[in-house]
């Protein structure tokens, strides 16, 4: 398996879109409001890739995961980490927050910051497995109850 930063040659957007939701698809149907990977087309995804800092995993020439950094004032934001339902278990999603943690300390940024849903328990058990902690809890808009969870791992 192979990390790659996207870069202005990386041609193959609508692969990653069905990356991105296959990965996410249990989650729909569970989660209030629905994901907002369903919103993604492979010209938001190419804006993202130039927009952010982002990584896929290979394995081979299959696309088996990825991962978009948005630099923030003290933090690296993690978003859209996917990992192929196949391909988990395997340490991809580990090896793309090590590329994560990685910039964060390139950038000067004290912490990588993520959201995860309320709902999806089995995430933050994996998110605290891997070092991050409970900071926050967060609302959607138009809603009266927690909806998300943010959690920051530290940047030694």
């Amino acid at each position: 398996m192979t990390i790659q930063r996207l870069n202005g040659r990386f041609d193959r957007w609508d692969a990653l879109l069905d990356l991105i939701l296959t990965s996410f698809a249990y989650m729909n149907g569970r989660i209030d409001p629905p994901s907002s990977a369903l919103a993604l087309t492979p010209e938001i995804l190419k804006a993202k890739a130039i927009s952010e800092i982002a990584y896929i995993a290979l394995e081979g020439e299959q696309l088996a995961g990825c991962i978009f950094c948005r630099p923030e004032a003290e933090s690296l934001y993690v978003g859209k980490l996917a990992v192929l339902p196949a391909a988990q278990g395997k340490g991809i999603g580990k090896r793309l927050l090590v590329m994560a943690e990685a910039t964060a300390r390139k950038l000067c940024l004290k912490d990588l910051r993520l959201e995860t849903r309320i709902e999806l328990i089995n995430n933050h058990a994996t998110f605290t497995a891997w070092g991050f902690r409970k900071t926050a809890e967060n609302r959607h808009a138009g809603f009266d109850r927690t909806t998300s969870i943010e959690m920051r791992k530290a940047i030694a």
